[in-house]
């Protein structure tokens, strides 16, 4: 019994080493459903559209609520929060428009972009409303495969200096 606790300990110890190292040489796992879930990879590819990114949260109210109510998680960016992972859907000059019936990049309307005005539990969603043209520094992250992600169409507009990395897909289901 004792040689099962050892080798079990063992293994736990070796698994753990293991993750510490492939997260220190960039792997990222992504759990929810905001991109597809699955294995990233950090690379040092340009912050442009149609990337998938991590960031941290900047510290504002809406990010304090998401947290309280379990949208993000507990990390290491300011504020306490957890990184996210998202995909650039508007940058540089693109003009948004966010609003009740979604959002729109240069009038073209996103999928799945539909605002919720409540959560799963019932809830009231915070709205975020503008139309703007977005500056060098502005980026907008959100889904495009998930109705029920929490992103730009509650938390607004991320500045570049949020993005802590590209990531890139490796193995995704």
């Amino acid at each position: 019994m004792m040689r099962l606790t050892s080798l079990i300990a063992m293994l736990g110890i070796s698994y753990l080493a293991l993750c510490g190292i492939a997260y220190a040489v960039g792997a990222r796992f992504n759990s929810t459903r905001s991109i597809p879930v699955g294995l990233y990879w950090e690379t040092n590819d340009p912050v442009e559209k149609g990337a998938y990114v991590m960031f941290c949260p900047p510290q504002r109210e809406v990010f304090d609520l998401a947290m309280t109510r379990g949208y993000i998680g507990a990390g290491y960016c300011p504020g306490g929060y957890g990184f996210m992972m998202k995909k650039i859907l508007a940058a540089k000059t693109d003009v948004i428009s966010i609003g009740d019936d979604g959002v729109r990049v240069n009038d073209v309307l996103l999928p799945f972009s539909a605002p919720s005005a409540l959560d799963g539990a019932g809830r009231p969603m915070p709205r975020f409303r503008t139309t703007k043209e977005l500056t060098e520094s502005e980026v907008l992250l959100m889904t495009d495969i998930n109705a029920g992600s929490f992103d730009g169409r509650y938390f607004g507009l991320v500045e570049r200096s949020q993005i802590k990395g590209v990531i890139r897909p490796v193995f995704t289901w």
